[in-house]
């Protein structure tokens, strides 16, 4: 498989950013100060980190909307790998004449995406928005991140049917989603909820698709035969709803035709079509025999018309616009304040086929929170219980982010499309990291956030037991933390008489006093705490 290198991938891979903690700073619209869905401001390489304890393994789908690079959206690249190549990149914008930028933003992705991957479940997927800058880039490090045989769909975006003018040559009308799963072979993609009315409104014939479509018969003040007589002739249908034009047009010893003109109430009218172009389109003219006879004219589907309860690759409906997204801020917040936030119904269309009512939905580049929005509108409509992590780490995480969820819940606007969906999240900011750059702990983290980090790097998993030195049991091993925060804790036989029955044991302390035949007599594996034990 091809691989991709770039200036500074050895150095990025080496890196391992630091566990921070999670502070909580409020909690809205819940009654119990507690809330699933969380909105964290902060770093979010760190903020991913940080929610490995809880969360590997357990997201269903992500959604990303990262830089795309387009050297105009003032990014900066300020992750504190140690190398001095990488730190002459730190605080500097990434502009469109930065001969490097690539190298930037790949070493910004690699890292994310390798956390995003273990955050996935093994059924989970994720959705990545790019365009053309990076797109390239992007597939062959995702090939390499999650594994070429993961790949699901590149699916081109139509995000501004009327195009742009941005693009040399051509005016550019679409993005791209970059789709993958953890394990292809687990994942299962579900459908669009479609009224089936709605598709069996379209029939199929020799062309292609289409359903009913305008009455050939002209309507308005310039229908009237006077208006237009050369529109006002007969046709002729046969008894199989076959359409002719013109007597010279009829086979011979046909039977059972029957002749028919633009009349309306008693009153000549005129056709729409000339009888030329009736006979270039004679296949785009459906007979209907309800009542009477009625000719119509053939619907062909243009791009995004038809609909399909298996979503296409080449993703569309009219509300993909971007300017759909603007609209919703402005709706929200009575102003704009993003060129292209991404509009809800994408968002909710990516969510309908990938998740689940219980399903936990992570947005780690999160800018004005239409994710979060997406998820409360999707829980509202079939009464889900789907639950949003999102990550945003400019200034505006409370103001913008944070306040479009707040409204969202409580509702706003007119419209009774905008009535409360309700809910409920959790507001955090990074904490302190839990291990020094010297390696010792800090002593500043609380003891059961360190508890819970400790048990979780044993087994991967969340830390069940509160308030004494005994973390849990894991495939019969017992792990404990005997620490305490102003004294130095010591292993010993006093201690080894007070520990549950297990297979065997890891035990973190200070000191450990038994000897390694007692150490192995009973399967102890002893960690020394990392920290500054003259402190104590």
């Amino acid at each position: 498989m091809p691989s991709l290198n770039w200036i500074g991938k050895d150095e990025v891979l080496r890196y391992n950013p630091p566990y921070h903690t999670l502070e909580k700073k409020y909690t809205f619209n819940s009654i119990n100060d507690t809330s699933e869905n969380m909105i964290i401001k902060g770093d979010n390489l760190l903020a991913l980190k940080a929610l490995l304890p809880r969360y590997e393994g357990k997201i269903k789908c992500i959604y990303i909307d990262p830089p795309y690079n387009t050297g105009n959206e003032n990014w900066v690249y300020n992750d504190n790998v140690n190398s001095p190549k990488i730190k002459k990149w730190l605080g500097e914008v990434v502009a469109k004449d930065d001969l490097s930028r690539h190298d930037k933003w790949l070493c910004m992705m690699l890292p994310r995406l390798k956390l995003l991957h273990r955050l996935l479940s093994d059924d989970g997927v994720i959705f990545i928005s790019i365009d053309d800058n990076e797109m390239a880039n992007l597939k062959l490090l995702c090939d390499e991140v999650m594994g070429g045989g993961n790949f699901v769909a590149n699916l081109p975006t139509i995000m501004n049917l009327k195009g742009n003018n941005d693009e040399f040559g051509f005016s550019g009308t679409h993005e791209y989603t970059i789709v993958y799963a953890k394990n292809k072979n687990s994942l299962k993609l579900g459908e669009f909820d479609i009224d089936n009315d709605e598709l069996n409104e379209w029939q199929e014939d020799d062309i292609g698709f289409f359903k009913q479509g305008a009455n050939l018969k002209s309507t308005g003040i310039n229908a009237p035969r006077e208006k237009r007589p050369n529109l006002y002739f007969p046709i002729f249908i046969d008894e199989n709803n076959k359409v002719y034009v013109t007597d010279d047009n009829l086979p011979p010893n046909i039977k059972n035709i029957e002749t028919i003109y633009p009349i309306t109430n008693g009153i000549e009218m005129s056709w729409r079509w000339s009888k030329d172009k009736i006979k270039n389109d004679i296949n785009d003219i459906i007979v209907s025999r309800n009542s009477g006879i009625s000719i119509y004219k053939k619907q062909r589907p243009t791009l995004g018309d038809m609909p399909s309860k298996k979503p296409k690759t080449l993703f569309y409906k009219p509300t993909y616009s971007s300017g759909n997204g603007t609209t919703q801020i402005k709706n929200i917040f009575g102003y704009k304040f993003f060129e292209t936030p991404k509009p809800l119904d994408l968002i909710k269309d990516f969510l309908q086929i990938s998740t689940d009512k219980n399903s936990i939905i992570l947005d780690s580049f999160a800018g004005s929170g239409t994710t979060a929005h997406a998820v409360l509108e999707l829980n509202k409509k079939d009464g889900g219980n789907r639950k949003f992590i999102l990550v945003e780490m400019e200034d505006y995480a409370e103001n913008i982010t944070a306040e479009r969820v707040k409204r969202v819940i409580k509702g706003y606007g007119k419209e009774p499309e905008n009535s409360a969906t309700g809910g409920d999240f959790s507001f955090y900011e990074l904490g302190d990291r839990l291990l020094l750059e010297n390696g010792n702990l800090n002593e500043k983290v609380s003891i059961e956030k360190i508890r819970e980090y400790i048990y979780f790097s044993e087994t991967k998993e969340k830390c069940e037991q509160k308030g004494s030195d005994f973390l849990g049991e894991c495939n019969g091993v017992a792990y404990y933390f005997i620490y305490k925060k102003d004294e130095v804790t010591t292993l010993d036989f006093e201690y080894l008489a007070k520990l549950k029955k297990a297979s065997s044991y890891v035990i973190y302390a200070d000191i450990c006093v038994l000897s390694n035949e007692t150490m192995m007599k009973y399967n102890i594996t002893f960690k020394k705490i990392p920290r500054d034990i003259k402190k104590v």
